[in-house]
């Protein structure tokens, strides 16, 4: 009987926070190990479902490196990276447009429906709903423009298509595929894709699943709150580092672009979604503007 009232305790707990995001937008950059492994593929669709039947509106970006990675090798395609980004020739682009337009996102569609709600995979092509630019940066070492091939960022987002699916009761789920004026087709960073998303939905959240607690201090201690200047002051002083430079990076543009708040989650940890959501302390780092909304 305890262990049911418990459950009913928590129930009333997550009421505040329940109408805190009821009829809200909360943008889901969906990868890692949250999207390979069973157990954890399994909580994800569920938490998605249930933030569904209470009156939150999901939108999910996902990424899919990793079954990249593994189709280009079996295919015999070799793979660059320059500054942390995939460079991607014709041959790749081909390959990643399968993966991310194809099984991937249709097993994703696919989980979601069969745990009770209707969810719709889109490519960002469909309907131009993610318009790209050619990516250009600068070699690190050479300081001279590094040829990435078919890498894009987003220019613009097409949130009529969006908004459409989502008043006639359908989860979006976006493959990070863009395309330009042309008609050119381009590979974006799934985590950019995702705060570009965010910012154009205004979302309530941006919730960045990774492989990692959050960000962590000098110490290894997790940084629950950051306002976009801490995170500034932790970039100077070297506290933030490494691969999660782009990700804060990300998450402070989609702030500045229109979401509410950013959050990178642990998506190792079951039931991540709602433990961020219906928790007053979540599981990883909030990143907000000038002021922190609730």
């Amino acid at each position: 009987m305890e262990s049911v009232q418990q459950k009913a305790q928590f129930l009333i707990e997550c009421l505040p926070y329940i109408r805190r995001f009821a009829g809200k937008t909360v943008v889901i950059k969906y990868g890692g190990h949250a999207m390979t492994e069973e157990r954890l593929k399994k909580a994800f669709a569920l938490n998605i479902a249930l933030m569904k039947y209470v009156g939150i509106k999901p939108v999910i970006v996902h990424g899919g490196g990793p079954q990249i990675a593994k189709l280009l090798e079996r295919l015999a395609i070799p793979s660059t990276f320059r500054e942390g980004l995939r460079v991607t020739d014709d041959a790749t682009m081909e390959v990643v447009e399968m993966v991310l337009g194809g099984q991937t996102n249709k097993d994703i569609v696919n989980l979601l429906n069969f745990s009770g709600v209707k969810a719709v995979g889109l490519s960002g092509k469909d309907g131009r709903l993610l318009e790209a630019t050619r990516t250009r940066i600068m070699d690190q070492e050479t300081g001279q423009p590094a040829d990435l091939g078919w890498v894009g960022d987003v220019c613009h987002v097409n949130t009529e298509l969006i908004n459409s699916l989502i008043q006639n009761d359908f989860i979006p789920v976006i493959a990070p595929i863009g395309v330009d004026a042309m008609g050119n087709t381009y590979n974006i960073n799934a985590d950019s894709a995702a705060g570009a998303v965010a910012s154009a939905l205004r979302a309530k959240r941006f919730l960045l699943l990774t492989d990692v607690a959050g960000v962590l201090d000098k110490e290894g201690r997790l940084i629950r709150s950051l306002s976009m200047s801490e995170a500034g002051t932790l970039f100077n002083d070297g506290t933030i580092h490494g691969g999660m430079i782009p990700k804060i990076k990300c998450c402070i543009d989609a702030v500045k672009g229109g979401a509410q708040k950013a959050m990178i989650i642990d998506g190792r940890e079951e039931n991540c979604i709602l433990l961020e959501l219906f928790t007053d302390q979540g599981v990883g780092t909030e990143i907000y503007g000038a002021e922190n909304p609730v």
